[in-house]
């Protein structure tokens, strides 16, 4: 498994950039809207539309480095953090964020293929879509920022022989607590090529982990504990003789989780209130609807737009 952290600062806001209004929302590239979003009432899920395609966070990835990295596949890692780091337009901003090979246990309840199971995950329609959180509960969900490209493009068919030949680099998700699911970041055609060829995509995460102050205070508080109970086994070893044993192995195994809970806890995404609340939400819709995205107009008309 592979877990990078990455310390950001000096980076209030970010270019990916999630805004709210009440049950509206919209996710915004430098200013500029990508995504319109809608919870629907019975909390079951979200409506969307996407309004224009992201630019892209990563440059494209050879052949040649994915041969070169076949042998120390975590060396991705690090190459995706240097690449979001120095890219204003991605989704990092301050606070300590977690860059991980591992997912959340996923429940394959039909006993499907890499491939199937991995398509049933993606989240479908263009450019209106339904992100299910009711029959999907707990899947995790992964949603395209763009249309997964068909199996014989280009780009799809040259991964496809990364994928066949085992090299084929990481699909970079970046987990949205807001939506309930994974965002693809970049890897569009590397996932459609892992789905054409059935096999299972390697991803890394993007995540949120615990800020900086809390986890110090919480360390803090998980080293006064531990030594606040490892004195009461020795007062009770005192009382009752060495059939007690010290504490050490019971206490030193709380405190190892809990300094790993705050090392790679999992924290919520940010989302920043939409300056102008549901009427400015409402004046975007309105805007792209008559000028760039006349396919709007009846998706929005369902939300009073």
């Amino acid at each position: 498994m592979t877990e990078l952290i990455l310390d950001v600062r000096d980076r209030p806001r970010p270019g990916l950039c999630l805004w709210t209004a009440g049950s509206r929302l919209v996710l915004t590239q430098g200013g500029d809207p990508l995504l319109l979003a809608v919870v629907d009432r019975g909390d079951f899920g979200v409506d969307f539309h996407r309004t224009a395609a992201p630019l892209p966070l990563l440059p494209p990835l050879r052949a040649a480095t994915a041969e070169a990295y076949a042998d120390r596949p975590e060396r991705w890692a690090h190459r995706f953090a240097q690449l979001l780091t120095a890219d204003p337009d991605g989704p990092l901003h301050d606070g300590r964020w977690l860059l991980t090979s591992a997912t959340e246990p996923q429940w394959n309840r039909h006993g499907l293929g890499p491939a199937a199971f991995w398509r049933e995950l993606v989240v479908e329609g263009h450019p209106d879509g339904y992100i299910d959180w009711f029959i999907h509960n707990g899947s995790w969900e992964l949603l395209p920022l763009r249309p997964l490209p068909a199996p014989g493009d280009a780009r799809v068919k040259a991964y496809r022989k990364q994928a066949r030949a085992g090299i084929l680099p990481p699909v970079l998700l970046w987990w949205v607590s807001g939506l309930d699911c994974y965002v693809v970041l970049d890897g569009h055609a590397r996932l459609a090529a892992a789905l054409a060829e059935d096999v299972e995509p390697s991803v890394l995460i993007l995540r949120r982990t615990v800020p900086r102050d809390e986890r110090e205070r919480g360390e803090a508080e998980a080293a006064a504990d531990y030594e606040a109970e490892l004195a009461r086994y020795s007062a009770l070893m005192a009382r009752h003789g060495p059939a007690v044993p010290d504490g050490a192995e019971i206490a030193g195994g709380i405190l190892a989780r809990r300094l790993e809970e705050l090392r790679t806890g999992s924290r919520p995404s940010w989302a920043w209130p939409l300056p102008g609340g549901e009427q400015a939400w409402h004046r975007i819709v309105r805007d792209l609807s008559t000028s760039t995205d006349t396919g709007l107009r009846s998706w929005a008309a369902q939300w009073g737009a």
